[in-house]
């Protein structure tokens, strides 16, 4: 295959203003996103009908896809890019960039997207074994022969992507696989994993980890999950290696969270989790971050846990009940994220009684909040925020990062509120209490002149107050309410009276400005 021109650009992840930033078009990007339903993206006219419609009026600017190598290379070595071209397509006529997710060897810890004739040929392309022999459906790592016809063919669809999509930058980021890793054993037990794990760790570990000798001697309990992390990690890395040689978009894996009961094989071991990021980062460098996949109550921890160490925060899968709108404002505010994606967006346009949730075992089984499903009041508030995103975005990029912007977030029943300590006042923020079907308190405050803010916020109330010694009140001298349109603040109402005792917030985001003076 043919290398791109270098007179194009393709998308990247560079430095903006010392932040690691998407740029699309050589412009600085945020994913405004949402991934659709597993198999949704098999057939074109279902996704005329039934997807492409109902993310209308959610002011999304990104849309995370999945492609199936199954149903691209049914027949080995040959290459059937009739839906893919067809996504691509549809996505330029609804205006809308693309996010493929790469469903090749594994997708959620098992091997169920790879063609017919990988998985009949069991002897080639063996799978993991738990302890007992018994087989998981899942490819092994360690199968060279799967591996390299994964990288194979996903090097051929960047390929044909760069030939078809190189000036328009349709596509601007793929997911290597899906929630890789295995379910029901701490590692791989098959006959090669058996003499590998035996084998003293390699030299790149020895020198990360300042360990020597075998898997269980440097790493004790957590030696299978190591043991697959290396494993898994460097399968990516040589199947991300050979689909950048022929078109280099950024490209990254995504995490099933570890999570409760806490051992390893409860959640897929060996993928990308919190505690394996050190040995993922070595042997996977190609990946511009781990992502979480977030469906646990506890979103604003995992984005702290997931936005440190160099690892900028993008999340391709997240709840997508009326609280995800909270957390996405958080999520650009507080932690410079590439990008937010709620899952199953399609179905926010839904009548709630005609969605489908998982059945409440299955739900149990993966410690998944069930509210995290409920979607009453959630198109509404999501749209909102991603209105606002959209639509503040030269003020957003120059602020971010600094003592100028400041994000507050409800995380948890006991937080009751937050003060925001600015150069001259102090901003105190009262959280409403959580709601059904509501936002949670939540905001963002830029201080764009000594004594001007521009507010935007919901579920909560704000006071200004002197800074602490300070022997003066403090009061406004203009309150506006508003909105952003292209960047530009267009002023609504000119508030005063009872309006200026304290900036209230209910479930729908509120855009002020506000200029103060101080007697």
């Amino acid at each position: 295959m043919n290398k791109q021109p270098t007179n194009l650009t393709s998308p990247e992840i560079r430095k903006h203003n010392g932040i690691e930033t998407l740029f699309v078009n050589n412009e600085p990007f945020i994913i405004l996103g949402g991934e659709i339903h597993n198999s949704s993206a098999s057939n074109l006219q279902f996704m005329e009908d039934n997807v492409w419609p109902n993310l209308e009026d959610l002011h999304m600017n990104t849309v995370l896809v999945p492609i199936y190598w199954e149903q691209i290379e049914k027949v080995e070595g040959v290459f059937d890019y009739t839906v893919l071209d067809g996504i691509i397509q549809q996505a330029r006529k609804y205006q809308k960039r693309l996010v493929l997710l790469w469903f090749g060897l594994w997708k959620n810890s098992e091997s169920m997207y790879v063609p017919g004739w990988i998985k009949k040929d069991s002897d080639t392309y063996f799978r993991a074994k738990k302890i007992s022999g018994e087989l998981l459906n899942t490819i092994s790592p360690l199968s060279q022969a799967a591996v390299q016809k994964d990288a194979t063919a996903l090097a051929h669809i960047l390929g044909h992507i760069r030939e078809v999509d190189q000036i328009e930058n349709t596509v601007i980021a793929i997911q290597v696989e899906n929630e890789i890793g295995l379910l029901g054993t701490d590692r791989d037990y098959s006959d090669v994993a058996e003499k590998e794990f035996a084998q003293n760790v390699p030299a790149e570990i020895e020198k990360a980890f300042s360990v020597q000798g075998a898997w269980r001697d440097c790493f004790g309990y957590e030696a299978g999950e190591y043991f697959m992390a290396f494993h898994f990690a460097k399968a990516v890395e040589s199947i991300t290696q050979a689909a950048q040689k022929e078109y280099a978009l950024p490209c990254y894996a995504n995490a099933w969270l570890k999570q409760y009961p806490w051992f390893s094989g409860s959640y897929p071991s060996g993928g990308p989790v919190a505690s394996m990021h050190t040995i993922w980062k070595l042997m996977a460098p190609s990946l511009f971050c781990l992502a979480p996949d977030i469906y646990v109550p506890y979103v604003p921890q995992v984005m702290a846990e997931y936005h440190q160490d160099g690892n900028p925060l993008f999340i391709p899968e997240v709840r997508k009940d009326a609280v995800t709108a909270s957390y996405a404002l958080y999520a650009f505010g507080a932690h410079n994220a590439i990008g937010y994606s709620p899952f199953a967006l399609e179905e926010l346009s839904m009548d709630p009684k005609d969605i489908q949730k998982p059945p409440m075992e299955v739900m149990i089984a993966l410690n998944i909040d069930p509210t995290a499903f409920d979607i009453e009041g959630s198109k509404e508030c999501l749209s909102s925020v991603y209105s606002l995103m959209e639509n503040i975005k030269p003020m957003y990029f120059k602020y971010r990062n600094t003592s100028q912007l400041k994000c507050y977030l409800k995380q948890t029943e006991t937080d009751f509120g937050a003060v925001l300590n600015f150069e001259k006042y102090d901003f105190q923020i009262a959280y409403a209490p959580k709601q059904p079907c509501k936002p949670l308190a939540a905001g963002m405050v830029y201080e764009v002149g000594e004594n001007s803010f521009f507010i935007m916020g919901m579920m909560s109330t704000i006071n200004v107050l002197p800074k602490p010694g300070e022997n003066k009140k403090v009061s406004i001298l203009t309150l506006e309410d508003g909105d952003f349109v292209d960047g530009e603040w267009k002023a609504g109402r000119q508030l005063n009276g009872d309006e200026r005792m304290s900036l209230q917030m209910n479930d729908r985001l509120c855009c002020y400005f506000l200029e103060l003076y101080k007697y």
